[in-house]
């Protein structure tokens, strides 16, 4: 029962860095990548959907990031859609394609940048946190209910933290990891 409890717990603070790697992706650094278009929403027959879905997007070169709508009806919209988002790029289009080029980061632009990821940072740390305060829970309650005893909830308590400690340290690396691609010249 305790370790059911513990890998749920484990499964749900994976879970949290999985996502934070996700959203980290889409913020840009100095080289091109599609992660940073991939997720971004465009309108189609009605419903909000991903680039990635209605477009083909490549890399033809460090800097520049080409979008090739299945449909060429979506381009405007998309550009629109490129031009309102935190990326900060100017999208061209010929008719048939999407090309956006990445500018070298300022150095403004490269702090402003970490101030973001540092956000998120502590929004999953917060999230993995809040893992081990739900979990916690469950374990005083399922002592309670006398399902097991008040020494196995300690020592599950003392293996939760070291699990929560284990992801905070997994966050930071995340975090330097980014920090490092984002500040590279």
């Amino acid at each position: 029962m305790v370790n059911d409890i513990l890998n749920d717990a484990e499964n749900r603070m994976k879970s949290a860095i999985k996502v934070l790697e996700e959203d980290l992706e889409g913020i840009r650094t100095g080289r091109a990548t599609p992660a940073l278009v991939e997720r971004l929403t465009v309108e189609y027959y009605g419903a909000p959907t991903p680039f990635s879905q209605v477009s083909t997007i490549s890399i033809p070169d460090a800097r520049t990031i080409m979008v090739r709508p299945f449909e060429s009806s979506l381009i405007k919209a998309m550009e629109k859609v490129i031009q309102t988002s935190e990326l900060g790029l100017t999208p061209s289009n010929d008719g048939k394609a999407i090309r956006l080029t990445l500018p070298p980061l300022t150095e403004e632009r490269r702090r402003d940048l970490m101030k973001l990821v540092n956000n998120r940072l502590e929004e999953a740390r917060v999230a993995v946190r809040n893992v081990r305060r739900d979990i916690m829970k469950d374990l005083k309650d399922g002592e309670k209910e006398k399902l097991f005893s008040e020494d196995e909830r300690k020592k599950a308590e003392e293996r939760l933290q070291k699990v929560t400690d284990q992801w905070i340290v997994k966050v930071d690396e995340v975090g330097k990891a980014k920090e490092k691609e984002i500040m590279e010249v």
